[in-house]
């Protein structure tokens, strides 16, 4: 009876590691795309605010224009969340949006003032109450993380450009 429940274990690991190569990087992509388009949508609907921040950007882009920094991070988070989704240059656009991510964080999210770490923690939260707001993308960046580091998984573009020009690279 062991050894039955040894084997089924076995058996279901491997089906979830097998499950896992496919789903588990689209899982990824799928949310970081919605959120990604969504936040492209908005600036693309709305009025540039980058201005009123433009001295807290992080060089170098703290010496662009407001206007290019608006339109660097709409089209950025348009055309990578869809690149994204479609499993299309994964890795190139994880680490665009990483860049970006890090620029907001940096600029909007992080506390504008602090100087102990129980101060620096009360920014960690999803609403920001005078302490910034830096969990929402903290939780993006982790999302990132194996998407640059293993790429878009097997259902993606690049998985199947990768087989397509592995085939006929070796013929």
């Amino acid at each position: 009876m062991n050894s039955s429940i040894s084997s089924a274990v076995k058996g279901l690991h491997l089906n979830l590691d097998r499950a896992g190569d496919w789903i588990a990087p689209l899982t990824l992509r799928l949310f970081l795309a919605w959120e990604f388009f969504e936040s492209g949508l908005e600036k693309w609907n709305g009025e540039n605010w980058f201005a009123d921040i433009q001295d807290r950007f992080p060089f170098p882009f703290d010496h662009v224009s407001a206007t290019l920094n608006w339109e660097l991070s709409m089209w950025a988070e348009l055309i990578c969340a869809l690149a994204i989704l479609i499993g299309l240059g994964t890795r190139v656009s994880a680490f665009i949006l990483i860049v970006v991510t890090i620029v907001a964080t940096a600029a909007v999210h992080w506390p504008a003032d602090w100087s102990t770490l129980s101060e620096l923690a009360q920014g960690y939260s999803i609403s920001n109450k005078g302490f910034g707001n830096f969990k929402l993308p903290l939780i993006y960046l982790a999302a990132f993380v194996p998407l640059l580091l293993s790429g878009a998984g097997k259902l993606s573009f690049d998985a199947l450009l990768a087989r397509f020009f592995w085939r006929r690279h070796n013929r």
